[in-house]
């Protein structure tokens, strides 16, 4: 799903940078106020987790490509702020020291793989998990498809800014400036690998670490953010 430099107009890239900016100030603030000093090695830990399992993608035919990412699963254990803060760090680093993912694109790359990923999986788990265990059937069930639907949402919008470029940015005697392929070549290249590939790895990658974490270190099941707690007891609200 890494967008590359060259494939978003700046009209596309510098306003995705400047909503980005905002969203991660309130993630940090987030992380801040509501993480335990012990949660924060574990968010770091899940940030390098999310660094690595993006290195081993697929290419899909475009230019971009299909991989799990982790952002749920760290959602899941420390709450979506915190999800989308570290797998921003993570696609950070990467643009910048690894070169996988364009630097003009990383508002649009954080938007899509860290904020709307983590908010979209993690959604879907709890509403899915209801009031069941986290380590239950239902709970890993809510896992997989929490992670399956979070990457695929995440493709969407990713695959709906590159088939935008097609159609809005074009030279005079019609030739595509950005992305070369229309909106439909998009959704179709970027959906079809991540529903039948991607997406479930990302599912199984979340219900296997999230088993292995609740067999070895179970507090981090249910020592999560203060307003996660509030959730799973039924009283507060998450903003």
């Amino acid at each position: 799903m890494h967008i590359p430099d060259g494939y978003l107009s700046p009209q596309t890239a510098i306003p995705m940078i400047a909503v980005m900016v905002p969203v991660l100030g309130v993630a940090a603030n987030k992380v801040k106020n509501d993480l335990k000093k012990k949660q924060i090695p574990i968010l770091a830990a899940g940030a390098a987790f999310s660094f690595v399992i993006m290195m081993f993608n697929l290419p899909v035919p475009g230019g971009s490509s299909a991989h799990a990412v982790g952002a749920v699963l760290l959602a899941i254990l420390l709450g979506p702020w915190a999800a989308c803060l570290g797998v921003s760090v993570a696609l950070i680093i990467q643009a910048l020291v690894f070169g996988d993912g364009g630097i003009l694109a990383l508002g649009a790359n954080c938007f899509n793989i860290a904020f709307v990923m983590s908010f979209a999986g993690y959604y879907t788990y709890k509403l899915i998990k209801g009031a069941a265990d986290k380590l239950s059937g239902r709970g890993m069930a809510a896992a997989f498809i929490g992670g399956y639907v979070g990457l695929n949402i995440a493709a969407l919008t990713t695959a709906l800014m590159f088939g935008a470029q097609y159609h809005l940015f074009q030279a005079a005697d019609g030739t595509p400036l950005y992305f070369m392929y229309s909106m439909k070549v998009a959704i179709t290249a970027m959906m079809t690998e991540h529903l039948i590939l991607a997406g479930p790895v990302e599912g199984l990658v979340t219900v296997i670490a999230l088993w292995f974490v609740g067999q070895n270190y179970p507090a981090l099941l249910s020592n999560g953010p203060k307003w996660i707690a509030a959730n799973d007891k039924g009283v507060g609200s998450h903003v």
